[in-house]
């Protein structure tokens, strides 16, 4: 949905069984920062979600949806002007309930978001 649009993958490695680690460079001139906000684009926070959500189906194989974020934590903001290209870390177990995800973007030692949550299938 987002991705090759709002943001495009640079390189993507598995450095365990269950996670994946993904560069991703930010499209400044997407429509979303005229509104979000003018002169001073910030990333939305759906669409850091959004993009966790995307990677981890990619790694997964299966079309996931967020069922629950039990913690989740906007550190910083992201100006895709100042900082084009953030990782993507995401560590994940497949369960019962469904895929249970800890997900970390940053760029070097910033860190943007934090956040823990169980995705299901939709």
């Amino acid at each position: 949905m987002l991705a090759g649009k709002f943001y495009t993958i640079v390189a993507q490695q598995q450095p365990a069984e269950q996670a994946v680690h993904t560069t991703i460079a930010w499209n400044a001139d997407h429509d979303i920062f005229k509104g979000h906000f003018p002169d001073q684009p910030v990333v939305p926070g759906v669409c850091m979600m959004q993009t966790i959500q995307e990677l981890l189906s990619g790694a997964s194989g299966k079309k996931l949806v967020v069922k629950k974020a039990a913690n989740m934590k906007f550190l910083n903001m992201i100006d895709p002007r100042q900082t084009p290209q953030v990782t993507v870390e995401i560590t994940y177990t497949e369960t019962e309930e469904g895929y249970k995800a800890n997900a970390v973007i940053r760029h070097d030692a910033t860190v943007f978001l934090k956040f823990q949550g169980l995705f299901r299938q939709s």
